[in-house]
């Protein structure tokens, strides 16, 4: 098991930053691959972003290609979500998420075993 622990949320206007971290507890990380999914009140949670153990590969939902980037650190245990041009409905609480692997990444939320608490992203317009 791995805890997680989000930072980097706020209130933005549209068209700005944001970087969220995931700082992670296990000396392990690099065993797993890691994701970032999103809610927002009264919908699922979805997937965001997903990054393989090395860093090698990665994923995104079509709402956000082009302008958020994942990466990953793993001598520092953390994995980070790049998030630029912000829009309004990218307004949600974001979470990252651990899935112990071997390959790839997952797009599917019930392949993750380990999860944050959460921090909220507010985008103005």
């Amino acid at each position: 098991q791995v805890q997680l622990v989000e930072s980097g949320g706020g209130l933005v206007q549209a068209g700005g930053s944001l970087r969220l971290s995931c700082a992670a507890s296990a000396r392990t990380f690099s065993t797993y691959s890691m994701g970032w999914f999103r809610q927002a009140p009264g919908k699922e949670r979805e997937f965001v972003a997903a990054i393989s153990r090395s860093g090698m590969s990665t994923g995104y939902a079509d709402s956000v290609k082009g302008r958020f980037t994942i990466s990953r650190d793993n001598a520092r245990n953390t994995v980070y979500l790049q998030m630029n041009s912000l829009k309004p409905e990218d307004t949600a609480v974001y979470y990252c998420a651990a899935r112990r692997s071997l390959i790839g990444i997952s797009e599917n939320r019930y392949d993750y075993a380990d999860w944050g608490q959460g921090t909220q992203v507010t985008v103005s317009s």
